[in-house]
């Protein structure tokens, strides 16, 4: 074996001189360089936005959901949908260890979590086996390279694997949500009934007190009883992420007329960053956590609207993120027991 480069460049195929994530096309060959680790896949988280245009597209037909997914990964190297440029995450074991990274707590045979995005990790699929739309995951037999750069998780013992899959796939937004969120904020969450959003409606109201407001909101009334029931969040409406102006006359009249302190976006459709930048305050805070966000469409938006907040794209890593995120779970048995009836 020989040293590749700690982020992968060496697989790059084309165009040559990118990183994989950029790259269009990247090497899947599954021999090991010495700072690689080789993992056998058993399944794919694909992320919301990704799975949602692949299954629209699709039709809703599952055969056609799986060749499309393989098109992708025969053609690139990796699972980086065309479209939203988005990839997901991956569950395994770990089949080999590279000579340079055997010191690592990492042993042949454990069962992790990939915590770095499918859209610059090569991967070769042998067969899809199962497909479960619900929760954007599909089952496959075949192998993954992590590279030494790359962050894992080892998945608990405490916990179902999928569960925990369910968990890490989102890590970051509940991590960066007890980061931004303070005692007595006024917190908006778009797209409160997802799993990104119960895990940043719980931490939000961890962290806002007694004095705080954290409002959901949703495209249907699906979610309303068990956030509510389970103490989620104090308020909660319906509404079209993709119409600001009706977000903004709700949201404000669940916060005693009030801009927001923070807003966080977990929704996985586009158009929506104009939903996040009006109801929060001048020198407040918009997280965005969605993959379908535009950079372009919430810099111009926010500067066409004069609004002076923060805006934080939503990086989907946050130091400690796998175990914090994890930690919630255990602690907080209403999310577990919806997690486990939802996700599972």
């Amino acid at each position: 074996m020989k040293m590749g480069s700690k982020y992968g460049a060496h697989r790059v195929l084309e165009p040559k001189g990118l990183l994989p994530q950029a790259a269009q096309k990247i090497d899947n060959t599954m021999t090991l360089y010495d700072n690689e680790i080789l993992i056998d896949v058993s399944a794919l988280n694909i992320d919301a936005a990704s799975f949602r245009q692949l299954w629209e597209e699709a039709e809703g037909d599952e055969e056609r959901l799986k060749d499309k997914i393989k098109a992708i990964v025969n053609e690139r190297g990796k699972m980086q949908n065309p479209v939203t440029g988005s990839g997901g995450m991956l569950m395994g074991t770990v089949a080999q260890i590279g000579e340079a990274l055997k010191g690592r707590d990492l042993a042949v045979g454990d069962r992790i979590a990939t915590l770095v995005s499918l859209s610059l990790t090569p991967l070769s699929i042998e067969a899809i086996t199962a497909v479960h739309p619900a929760i954007e995951r599909v089952e496959i037999k075949g192998q993954a390279i992590l590279f030494e750069s790359g962050i894992y998780a080892k998945l608990p013992s405490d916990m179902s694997e999928n569960l925990a899959l369910a968990v890490l796939d989102v890590a970051g937004a509940p991590a960066q949500t007890a980061r931004i969120v303070k005692p007595k904020d006024s917190v908006l969450i778009l797209g409160a009934g997802g799993k990104s959003g119960m895990l940043c409606c719980y931490e939000a109201m961890r962290r806002v007190g007694p004095s705080g407001n954290v409002v959901g909101m949703s495209r249907n009334d699906r979610p309303k009883d068990k956030l509510l029931r389970n103490k989620l969040l104090h308020s909660f409406f319906v509404a079209d992420a993709q119409n600001p102006t009706e977000v903004l006359d709700k949201a404000l009249a669940l916060n005693n007329g009030e801009e927001y302190d923070v807003v966080i976006n977990v929704v996985n459709i586009d158009g929506t960053e104009m939903s996040s930048i009006l109801p929060a305050k001048e020198g407040g805070i918009v997280y965005f956590f969605s993959m379908a966000t535009s950079f372009t469409r919430a810099a111009l938006g926010a500067e066409g609207v004069g609004k002076d907040v923060t805006m934080i794209i939503g990086n989907g890593y946050t130091k400690n993120h796998a175990d914090f995120s994890i930690e919630v779970i255990r602690e907080s048995e209403a999310l577990r027991n919806i997690f486990e009836t939802t996700y599972l």
